[in-house]
This record gives structure tokens, sequence and C-alpha cells, in this order.
């Protein structure tokens, strides 16, 4: 068997399964489950026919690189939401079966396990993927503690320089999860000269791009960074979007990578070996979506009023900061984070995820302790009456 699969950490839902069992609910109160962040919204309709109206798609074998439709239509929308005069559908966009599967295989092609302890570099907390993806391509993981007080931004002094001699790549999330903020133009500046100064590749992971909270001022994405900054052929970056969050398929596996034609390249070579072509149905579909932004539009409507009422509910009872997109609350707890995960389920029937499961001891301390990801993924009722119930525990333990 590989030997670095004995390296893996349970996944941060399996050890919450732990934490809560044996625990009896209250039984007075309805269940309202946060911990997982997979959308509720409404699919909507257009992308159901779509889906329906190409079922002919299911008598065919799908290629590695996808339809031109397609690859057409993402590229249409990258110009639109990035600002770009130009972008090839055809070296410089490959459909993938979601953001997930692509930032895992992605480290399998990059990494050089030959090389001299390859390095592999993670904000801290991180979504786990990415730990797993460089342990199992022969990589160590070095982590970035985002700090409160650095307001969650990556702070790229914290590893050495021999650290980033060894990194040959990195994974960055904006908007991140679970803080919710999105890296600004000096941030994306100072890395992309990290990665001229020792090669390593840049993964972008920016499935939360289209959750956001003004219309007039979406997120800053990478490729617009580097466009900006005189990048436009987008060296060592490699940016992961999906429409699972955006159009609210995430089992429709959709989604793409797009960037350096070189480097993607070589990946396509490994997904043809990989064998992970994405249904044809689905890419019909997702053509379809990724072409509508009307149903973004109301996507957003019905996050940004949960978002708002959440922090009028909360904001007088505990410390929580709106983000800056995302669907996410990182909420500061008053007691240790997995003693009040554990309150929160047994006297008030909530579940969320305890902060310090997504993120590793690093730099002498682990930046999840003592925070909850709240994921308001349910109803806008729901989500309003779980915050009424957090703000009773925290009164309570008060």
């Amino acid at each position: 068997m590989n030997p670095n699969l004995n390296q893996l950490q349970p996944y941060p839902f399996q050890k919450l399964r732990i934490l809560i069992e044996g625990i009896t609910r209250n039984a007075a109160l309805s269940p309202i489950d946060l911990q997982i962040g997979e959308p509720k919204h409404a699919t909507p309709d257009f992308i159901r026919q779509a889906i329906a109206h190409n079922l002919d798609g299911l008598s065919t074998y799908p290629t590695t690189l996808g339809l031109p439709i397609l690859r057409n239509s993402i590229a249409a929308w990258i110009k639109r939401r990035f600002n770009l005069s130009k972008i090839n559908p055809d070296t410089e966009i490959i459909p993938v079966n979601g953001s997930r599967e692509a930032l895992f295989s992605f480290a399998q092609t990059v990494i050089d396990s030959s090389a001299s302890f390859p390095v592999v570099v993670c904000p801290n907390p991180f979504y786990q993927i990415y730990e797993g993806a460089a342990l199992l391509a022969g990589a160590t993981p070095y982590f970035i503690n985002t700090l409160p007080e650095n307001h969650f931004r990556l702070d790229f002094s914290q590893l050495s320089n021999d650290v980033w001699s060894r990194t040959q790549l990195i994974y960055v999330c904006s908007p991140n999860n679970p803080t919710g903020g999105v890296m600004t133009l000096e941030e994306w500046r100072e890395l992309f000269a990290l990665s001229d100064r020792y090669g390593f590749v840049v993964a972008a992971d920016e499935c939360y791009s289209e959750i956001h909270f003004d219309e007039i001022k979406p997120p800053l994405g990478a490729m617009d960074a580097a466009n900006q900054l005189g990048r436009a052929d987008f060296p060592r970056l490699v940016v992961f979007n999906s429409l699972s969050k955006r159009s609210n398929v995430p089992g429709m596996r959709s989604g793409f990578v797009a960037g350096d034609a070189a480097i993607l390249k070589k990946f396509l070579l490994y997904r043809t070996y990989h064998g992970s072509a994405m249904n044809p149905v689905a890419q019909a579909a997702s053509a379809a979506a990724w072409n509508d932004e009307k149903h973004v539009v109301e996507n957003r409507r019905l996050y940004a009023q949960k978002f708002s009422d959440a922090m009028v509910l909360l904001s007088d009872a505990i410390t929580v900061q709106m983000p800056d997109a995302g669907f996410y609350l990182w909420i500061k707890t008053p007691i240790d984070d997995t003693e009040f995960t554990k309150r929160l389920y047994q006297d008030y029937n909530v579940t969320v995820l305890p902060g310090s499961y997504l993120a590793r001891d690093a730099q002498g301390s682990n930046p999840g302790r003592n925070y909850i990801r709240v994921a308001l993924v349910p109803s806008a009722q729901e989500c309003n009456e779980a915050m009424q119930r957090i703000k009773s525990l925290v009164t309570q333990l008060s």
C-alpha cells in the first residue's frame, strides 16, 4: 500500500461525528445543520431542463478536453467576470469534475517527488484537500497562519527562505474558506514575485468567488490580478472554479481550471490517463449555466439577506465579522471551540464545525482554535433561528 496514506488525517466531518457521538440532542428543538458548505438553494429550472434536453450525450464517451461549446462559454464568462480581453479556450481552459477533484489531482501533476524535500504551502485554516494532495504527491505541507490581528491575510514572511526554496506549489483560497477574506492586488503582487523568485506554481481556489455582497465591486480574482500586473499569459498560475456554489448544482460536479497553457498541457496529459472527463450531459448543462447571470444575482441576494440578519442577531452578543465573500461565518467562541460545538449540539440542536478541525498547529498555535465555522446554507428562517440559539448559548455561558 502507498505509505503516504498513513499520513492522512481524519476529515473534519469524521472528527465531528466522533465528537458528538453519544450526545443526546434537545428534542424540543428542530435540528439545524450548519456544518457542511453544501448549497441548499434550489437548482435553477433552466439547468434542469438543459440536462433533460441533452440526455443523448449519455451515448458517447466524453473527451478530456471537453466540448468546445463548454470551453467557449467558460472563456466568455472569465472575460466578462475578470476583465480580460482574451483567453484561449483551447489551451488555457480545461473543464473538470468539480474543483475538489481538480485541486487534488493538480498536485499529482505538479510535484516532482524526486526533488529534495518538496514543499506545498497552504493557508491555515484550510480546505483539507490541499494537505491530502500534498502528502499523496510525496510533498510536505507547510502552513501560513491567517490571523484576526492581520485581518486573516496571508503573511508570506512566516516561512523561511529555505522553505520557499523547496516550495513547488502553493494553494491559496480567495474568497477564503473559512474566514471569507479576499486577497488584495498587493498580496497578489507579493505572491507573484515569490513565484518568480522561487519558481513554484500558484493554485488559486476561487470556488466562492460568486458569493459576494456588492454587485458593483465583486471580489478580485487571480487572473484579473495577473492581468493588471502585466502577467497576461498567467505564468505559473492556475485558477480553479466551480458551478457548485455559484449555480447551486453541487451534485453535477462541474468546474474548470484556467491559466498557464504550458502547465495545463501537462495537466491535460495527466487527466487523459486519470480518466476524469466530464459527462457530456453535465457539459451541456454547464455551458448553459456559465452563460446566465440572472440566477447568480438572485443567489447572492438570498445569501446577502441571511448575512445581514445574522449580523444583526449576533453582533451584540459575540465577536463576529462580516466576511468579504463566501457563505461562512467565522465566529470566535467564548470557550474551547469543541466544547462550544458540543454544547450547541446538545442544548440547542444546532450543528456547526469546530475551527480547530480546519487547521493545524503551525508557528506555535492552531489558528482555528476557539472559532467555529457556520455555513449559512439553509433557508433564511432556519439560519435566523440558528443565530438566535447561538446567541442564547453565548448569553448562557457569559
